[in-house]
């Protein structure tokens, strides 16, 4: 999986909406955590199926859309899992028990295929969910033009101090192509030299 990142340039208007995406994703993560602390046995599933508990409670949840709201219940539960993991293995000292995020300057919302749509020239995305926060366009995504729409799995909209940010998650498997050599090295360590290897290379010890 690769990852590329741009800036978002859009208006204020635009990052305040951009803020409540996050904040929402934030809140649907958090009541996931206390969904799980208050109801014993609740696996990952469970967590999906509040989701849209959720969306019946709360208005302005519907505005996230329903896989986003899933993504931030999968993030809850990946730190559930790391908890047991942690348990499971007897890892000294805290387990790092889930805990409640708080609302700050770094933040994130995730988006799977729905929710967003990308131009085909790839200078600008526009998010379509319920918060309709429109068109922005993007600095740094040359590289997008070497993959194809259905690539990407996932899209971040990433709150940093700097400004927002938009990350892309693209499935590419990474196939180097290694060519035998038919030939067989040894290498002898010594004393003097760090190795000497069969065809007579030397490399020095390091000196600190």
């Amino acid at each position: 999986m690769l990852v590329f990142e741009a800036k978002l340039r859009g208006t204020n208007e635009q990052y305040v909406i951009l803020d409540e995406m996050i904040r929402t994703a934030l809140f649907v993560r958090n009541s996931c955590l206390r969904h799980w602390m208050d109801n014993k046995g609740v696996n990952r599933y469970d967590l999906n199926k509040y989701c849209k508990v959720l969306r019946e409670q709360f208005e302005w949840c519907k505005k996230l859309s329903a896989q986003a709201g899933q993504a931030s219940a999968e993030r809850a539960w990946s730190a559930i899992a790391r908890f047991f993991d942690n348990c499971k293995k007897k890892v000294p000292g805290k387990k790092g028990f889930p805990k409640f995020k708080k609302h700050q300057t770094h933040g994130s919302v995730e988006y799977k295929v729905d929710g967003w749509v990308l131009s085909d020239d790839r200078l600008t995305i526009t998010f379509r969910d319920g918060f309709k926060a429109g068109t922005f366009r993007m600095w740094g995504t040359r590289d997008l033009h070497f993959y194809q729409k259905e690539q990407i799995k996932r899209v971040s909209v990433v709150r940093r101090a700097d400004g927002y940010y938009v990350q892309f998650s693209i499935d590419q498997e990474r196939n180097e192509q290694h060519k035998p050599t038919n030939r067989m090295l040894g290498i002898d360590v010594g004393l003097n030299h760090f190795y000497t290897d069969s065809d007579g290379n030397k490399v020095e010890n390091p000196r600190f």
